[in-house]
């Protein structure tokens, strides 16, 4: 059974807004997207990404140090990359210097 393109990308959707919310992990998120958006199996999928099985195993499981190559190779068929976004934490209390664990110093 294939998918419409409307259904793939209320599913990719829900993978990023779930991964951006902390909801789930890195590794579920890939799962889910290949699970559920490509319906093909781990040896299909990794051939496609041009990734080892066992990196996409490794992924999948939270495991290992994936690349970042490897890791938007994974993304890439969904038109998603990796990326830099500004964490849950309250942003201001982080350049704070005088806020415990503040990542800033003061000189």
């Amino acid at each position: 059974m294939t998918l419409s393109i409307d259904v793939r990308q209320l599913k990719i959707e829900s993978v990023e807004a779930d991964l951006a919310q902390g909801k789930i992990t890195l590794g579920q998120a890939v799962k889910r997207l290949r699970v559920d958006v490509t319906t093909l199996q781990q040896t299909q999928f990794a051939a496609m990404c041009r990734i080892s099985v066992r990196t996409l195993i490794q992924v999948e499981h939270d495991e290992g140090n994936p690349t970042l190559k490897s890791l938007n190779a994974i993304f890439r068929p969904f038109g998603l990359q990796m990326g830099v976004v500004r964490g849950q934490e309250n942003f201001k209390s982080l350049l704070n210097p005088k806020t415990p664990n503040s990542p800033c110093w003061a000189y």
